[in-house]
């Protein structure tokens, strides 16, 4: 397989899942997922295969459909840490997939962090 885009992103994934397995001390993992105009992010508990509370900027709750991307993640990411800490969750691992940590993945994780979550 050629190193398309596609090919590299694929690569980092499993590259950043795998590092998380190996590390997994029962703490649950706030993966997320973003596209070109949205951002999603779950909590997710690898070993019962459950999602405990998730969050996107889908939701019209939120006010963001159709603001900057960066705008948006922030405001997910305070959401995120909100629902988490009603769910009992103060510590998890972050999952930025084979997403690169700048941009809007790091304004979530930013505003998780702010909002009490410990990764």
């Amino acid at each position: 397989m050629a190193n398309s885009k596609r090919h590299l992103f694929l690569k980092r994934r499993l590259r950043v899942r795998n590092k998380l397995r190996k590390m997994n001390a029962g703490r649950l993992r706030l993966s997320v997922h973003r596209s070109n105009k949205n951002i999603s992010v779950q909590l997710i508990d690898d070993v019962q295969g459950t999602t405990l509370a998730a969050a996107s900027s889908l939701e019209k709750e939120l006010g963001v459909i159709g603001k900057n991307n960066v705008e948006a993640a922030a405001k997910v990411g305070s959401v995120i840490a909100e629902r988490a800490k009603k769910a009992g969750v103060e510590e998890c691992y972050f999952d930025r997939g084979g997403f690169l940590f700048h941009g809007s993945v790091k304004a979530l994780a930013d505003a998780a962090r702010e909002g009490g979550l410990k990764f």
